[in-house]
């Protein structure tokens, strides 16, 4: 019997630079992968990626899913983990599907591929758009030398969150389209009952400067929201420098009503999710981002740029449009801020529907098993 012919679940590899919440929306977006599809059946989620500081206590939260991790070396940004290809090669896996670009596991991912034959696909997230390929020019041109270029070509499937991400990866790639497939992200959605919601409104996230924060500050303060009660909180993690820049800007803005409160997960993540009135995210460049997903599964409706290409939060009415300026942004504000309740419940209800249809873990994971299937199979 040929391993295409194989009748078990298959066996997937889910690889990844970090295991752990210092993956940020990766991780976040890979944990919700392998939780979906070890729910629906038909296909066995391994997850692969480096140790740190939070890998003991976020293990905690894959609940009886295979999580491998190994030790790092050398710069964060690279994540050189010497004993991972080890490892995935010892998996006896189907498939393996590498998150993330731009660092070691790439080169993984495609030694993998080399040495076994079989199916390997990518997940860029979002790290081929034009904004983040124009940054850190000789870095990505040395990746692309060293690794990136065998990495591509060695993929049978590169997986786009959007149609957008789908031109981005074709454009970097030269992938054909056929090679192409498009898929959402996960979000589960949340079941419990509707939280009372404060005047509060969260913009939580990787602090970086593609968020767009800057501009985010000077249109809270121009949109005047403070003297009606309301609040801008700002939570996430980021690189040393990036967090400093953003906690000067607060200081020199002296308002009370924005406050940094740095990292949130867990149960803390979760009661900020539900007690805000609006998510913000006015971002320069993203994948498919989970902080907007995730706040339509608590059902809070968001304030969000096209740059989250998300635009059927737009047209289902589960969201505003904040432009990328402070101008825009501050329009954004005084337009949510003022909306009767009536028209608050029904973006809430609207970013609830989204949740549970289009960005399903049913719905997504059938995608998946359907994918990963064909991919085996066709070895």
């Amino acid at each position: 019997m040929t391993r295409g012919e194989k009748n078990g679940p298959t066996r997937l590899g889910l690889l990844t630079a970090r295991a752990s919440r210092l993956g940020g929306g990766v991780f976040e977006a890979v944990l919700a992968e392998a939780q979906a599809l070890a729910a629906h059946g038909g296909v066995t989620p391994i997850v692969f990626g480096a140790t740190d500081q939070f890998t003991a206590e976020d293990r905690k939260r894959f609940d009886g899913i295979e999580l491998i991790t190994v030790p790092s070396r050398g710069p964060a940004a690279f994540d050189y983990a010497p004993g991972l290809l080890g490892r995935l090669l010892a998996a006896e896996l189907d498939v393996l599907h590498l998150h993330g670009v731009w660092q070691y596991v790439s080169l993984c991912g495609a030694l993998w591929a080399e040495r076994t034959g079989r199916p390997y696909a990518i997940s860029p997230h979002g790290m081929l758009d034009p904004w983040i390929t124009a940054r850190g020019r000789w870095k990505k041109t040395l990746a692309r030398l060293g690794y990136e270029r065998r990495s591509w070509r060695d993929a049978r499937l590169f997986h786009a969150l959007t149609e957008a991400e789908a031109a981005d990866i074709a454009r970097e790639t030269g992938a054909a389209r056929s090679r192409i497939a498009i898929v959402p992200n996960y979000i589960a959605t949340d079941t419990s009952p509707p939280a009372a919601r404060s005047q509060l409104v969260l913009c939580i996230g990787r602090i970086h400067p593609k968020k767009n924060l800057e501009p985010l500050i000077e249109g809270w303060v121009s949109a005047g929201a403070a003297p009606a009660g309301y609040r801008l909180a700002i939570a996430g993690w980021g690189e040393p420098a990036h967090v400093a820049a953003l906690q000067a800007r607060l200081a020199a803005s002296a308002d009370p009503s924005i406050s940094f409160l740095g990292p949130v997960y867990g149960e803390q993540k979760h009661h900020l999710l539900h007690e805000a009135r609006f998510v913000i995210l006015p971002s320069l460049s993203e994948g498919l981002p989970m902080a907007i997903l995730e706040a339509w599964g608590a059902a809070t409706p968001t304030l969000m740029s096209a740059a989250c290409n998300l635009p059927e939060g737009f047209s289902a009415g589960a969201a505003l449009n904040t432009g990328i300026d402070a101008n825009s942004i501050a329009a954004a504000l005084r337009q949510a801020l003022a909306l009767p309740e009536a028209d608050w419940q029904k973006m809430s209800a609207a970013a609830q529907s989204l949740a549970r249809n289009r960005f399903s873990a049913e719905t997504v994971a059938a995608q998946w098993v359907a994918i990963y299937r064909g991919l085996a199979a066709a070895v």
